[in-house]
């Protein structure tokens, strides 16, 4: 948005949108691959959960299926798990089957950065929408206030994206080591979702490096129109 009007600022953000189309390249790549590489146990990704979530001793969360894409997540309001392939014995679904768990149980078991996650989730989805309406509208009437307030909120977005990192790669971490320790996924298998979640925290890392050179941008422009 930012090089619409301010062209230099482009030279900023160039190494985030390289990063995030590369990030999106490489998690579609990847979970296609594995996709089609089946466990040997044959496990379905929906009866892996529930092994992890029985063995991490959380109790009352749903598995449910979802029709988006790649649109894996658990619902902590709901205490839901979703899962796009539940039917699905690949290595991919698996993986991300037990990723999802993984913030199941950091849920049941009280793990701060996601709590912080939650609290944080209404402040940022406000402030990514007004952010930028405000910015510009204070920099079209000259209005220090509103440049100001556009950039505080917008920085409380870039915060959820940085508390998003630590969250996303504990998951991963609880996901590999619970399928390992469960005997779920042979040694290669486990290398193929390794493969899988370190592509997907990939994106995570892409958007957080765009929020953050997004504010910068905002300070950048902002400084030089003082």
């Amino acid at each position: 948005m930012f090089w619409l009007f301010y062209p230099e600022t482009l030279i900023v953000l160039l190494p985030a949108l390289v990063l995030a189309i590369y990030a999106q390249y490489k998690v579609r790549s990847t979970y296609a691959k594995y996709l089609h590489v089946p466990l040997g146990r044959r496990i379905s990704a929906a009866q892996a959960a529930e092994v992890l979530l029985r063995e991490a001793g959380v109790s009352g969360v749903k598995i449910e299926g979802t029709d988006r894409p790649l649109g894996d997540h658990y619902d902590p309001r709901t205490k839901a798990l979703r899962l796009s392939a539940p039917g699905s014995s690949s290595v991919a679904a698996v993986g991300v089957a037990a990723h999802e768990a993984g913030h199941a149980i950091q849920h049941a078991h009280g793990y701060a950065p996601l709590a912080l996650r939650s609290t944080i989730v209404p402040v940022a989805s406000f402030g990514s929408q007004l952010a930028f309406p405000l910015f510009f509208i204070g920099l079209f009437f000259q209005s220090d206030v509103l440049v100001n307030v556009g950039i505080l909120l917008f920085s409380a977005a870039v915060l959820f994206t940085l508390v998003t990192l630590p969250v996303e790669f504990n998951a991963s971490r609880r996901a590999v080591a619970a399928l390992s320790a469960s005997g779920i996924v042979t040694r290669e298998e486990l290398s193929g979702v390794k493969q899988v979640l370190t592509a997907a925290a990939l994106t995570y890392v892409a958007a957080a490096a765009m929020a953050a050179l997004q504010l910068l941008s905002m300070l950048l422009v902002a400084n030089r129109r003082r």
